[in-house]
């Protein structure tokens, strides 16, 4: 099973990354790997959620089950796609006044050898960087901040 943690300190408040991180049917704006993303509200605290990961032919979609905790945590269980397991947290702790610690931790597992092979380090590569790809998405979207 392969484990990823990435984290990185903000100026922007945990609210405000909980909201960019809890729209999934943005991503596809600004992830550049992602082609497709969905969104299906479930209740005020759960969320289904599609994304489509794309690099050249390669192209593979998930779907996870998030639960949300207002502007603290964002945990994602797998539904489908080509994980036998797959299971993380994005965290937002507060620092100060007007910045947080954003932090995702995600254990997956692929469901053979195969796609492991072809997929793993696509896979790896796009969620390492996926804090950064958020900290950019931040700037945009709350404009840049020191």
């Amino acid at each position: 099973m392969s484990r990823l943690h990435r984290e990185a300190i903000v100026p922007y408040t945990p609210h405000e990354m909980f909201v960019l991180v809890g729209a999934v049917e943005d991503y596809q704006h600004f992830l550049p790997w992602c082609s497709d993303s969905k969104r299906q509200q479930k209740s005020e605290n759960e969320v289904i959620a599609s994304v489509t990961i794309s690099k050249g032919a390669l192209s593979k979609t998930f779907t996870t089950h998030n639960f949300l905790l207002q502007d603290k945590m964002i945990e994602m269980r797998l539904l489908d796609g080509p994980f036998k397991h797959l299971h993380g947290f994005w965290r937002f702790t507060p620092m100060g006044e007007h910045g947080c610690k954003i932090s995702l931790d995600l254990e997956f597992q692929f469901t053979n050898k195969l796609i492991e092979f072809a997929v793993d380090p696509v896979f790896t590569t796009v969620t390492g960087e996926m804090v950064r790809s958020f900290q950019r998405r931040a700037e945009q979207v709350y404009g840049r901040r020191i």
